[in-house]
């Protein structure tokens, strides 16, 4: 073991944002791969907020990506709302050492006196000796400070531009800047690594660490991650909670090794790299401090790739969530090889099988307007008449099909258009020929005869 101390401090929010998945992921491989400890503490003193079904999808999400105590390098979870002694005991130091001062003025009393809406706090109280109101951090006049950030080297910040930042309200109880610097110290934090966003919150806690007798300790931002626009991700416009993207049927291990690659890379080609390989080569100093596509079709690409390289009773047994408990397991069986190989996310396993397990296909629509054409009644009815005897193989049935098609000018592709809805009820699905021989011969034909009926009708 190390003395690396990396925090991962979420706040609940009702769904856990792939953005701090990715956080995680970085800090927990930081800890994996020194041998040190990943605390997790839930910042929840925003009452409006602490919900507890919130905080536990936070610690689900956490675990179905292996951030979990069952590895010893984890530890928590902790709640900031536990620590506020400290946090109160620390307002209390800083203003008995003469680093922060009570301000009683209002936005309108600042606005009245700068005749702007858009000053920072003119440091009004800083001389006057209230003992009451609320708490403010008095910052230096002159002079930069810095932050040594790993990710985007010396970050400086003039301290003529920085105002007198709020620290408690008037109630006592502690703004974040405050709490999270406090339990960080008291939690012996020794790596921040969170999102860029935060950035301007590290200038204001690389004074207040000092001023609170601790040393800094090392600071990376990691870059934001944008959608296709090149836009921030943001909940209101783009699919971001993890949650969804497990529910829709995406692995954990796509999950965590696409998201790790969001702003990291190991150095090579290789994308597709399990956690175990990655882990090990990950370094702070690689992550680049340009923001990060999140690219979902990408990451479906990922997950395809996962889902065929599953040992097939492992697939079958993940696809079991998505499929109705009434479905024969053994039929299923016999095309879980043929699905393996043709979804994206596991979801996708209802709408390819589910021809299987139904009295009769449920007809998309669209499907149907687009493959009844060259002739579909003919196509129909004559392979219709070829299964009576054909044997039932997939190739023969194959065969078969293709002298019907050949008997009125049709290829294979156009001919078994028709026979495909008629049989799964849409165009896109399993191989044909081998759904037909999973289905039986007896089913096969009713389903040809009501497509017949159908387009009659």
């Amino acid at each position: 073991m190390t003395d690396l101390r990396v925090r991962f401090a979420p706040s609940p929010t009702g769904m856990f944002h792939v953005g701090g998945a990715r956080t995680a992921l970085f800090n927990w491989a930081l800890a994996e791969q020194s041998g040190g400890t990943f605390v997790l503490r839930i910042e929840d003193t925003d009452a409006s907020r602490n919900q507890p079904e919130w905080t536990e999808g936070i610690i689900s999400a956490l675990d179905w990506i292996g951030v979990n105590g069952t590895n010893p390098a984890f530890e928590g979870p902790y709640f900031q709302s536990a620590f506020e002694p400290q946090h109160r005991e620390a307002v209390a130091k800083l203003l008995a050492d003469g680093r922060a001062y009570y301000c009683d003025c209002t936005r309108e009393d600042l606005v009245a006196r700068t005749g702007s809406e858009h000053k920072g706090y003119d440091g009004h109280c800083r001389g006057r000796g209230l003992t009451a109101g609320a708490v403010r951090f008095r910052t230096p006049d002159e002079g930069v400070t810095v932050v040594e950030d790993v990710i985007r080297g010396r970050v400086e910040f003039p301290n003529d531009a920085q105002e007198d930042f709020v620290i408690a309200r008037t109630d006592g109880s502690p703004l974040y800047v405050l709490a999270n610097a406090v339990d960080d110290i008291t939690q012996s934090i020794t790596h921040v690594v969170r999102g860029e966003e935060h950035l301007g919150n590290a200038a204001k806690q690389v004074m207040l660490w000092p001023a609170l007798g601790a040393r800094p300790p090392v600071w990376a931002h990691l870059p934001v991650i944008v959608n296709e626009q090149r836009k921030k991700l943001s909940k209101r416009r783009d699919k971001v909670a993890l949650e969804s993207y497990r529910e829709e049927g995406y692995l954990a291990e796509a999950m965590v090794n696409y998201l790790m690659l969001l702003g990291w890379g190991p150095g090579d080609d290789r994308e597709i790299m399990p956690w175990s390989e990655m882990m090990p080569l990950f370094k702070l100093d690689n992550v680049n401090s340009a923001s990060a596509f999140f690219d979902e079709k990408k990451l479906r690409a990922f997950n395809g790739e996962y889902i065929r390289a599953l040992p097939l009773e492992t697939f079958e047994e993940r696809c079991a969530g998505y499929l109705d408990a009434s479905w024969d397991r053994e039929t299923f069986s016999k095309v879980a090889p043929l699905a393996q190989t043709r979804i994206g996310v596991l979801s996708e396993i209802r709408q390819n099988v589910d021809f299987l397990f139904l009295d009769e296909p449920v007809f998309d629509q669209a499907s149907w307007d687009k493959a009844m054409k060259n002739e579909p009644a003919a196509i129909l009815s004559g392979y219709l008449d070829r299964l009576e005897s054909v044997s039932w193989d997939p190739e023969s049935l194959k065969v078969a099909l293709e002298e019907v098609g050949t008997a009125h000018g049709l290829k294979l592709g156009k001919a078994q258009a028709p026979v495909r809805v008629a049989i799964t009820g849409r165009t896109v699905g399993l191989p044909l020929f081998e759904s037909i021989e999973v289905l039986g011969r007896e089913r096969a034909q009713d389903r040809l005869r009501a497509a017949l009926a159908r387009l009659q009708a």
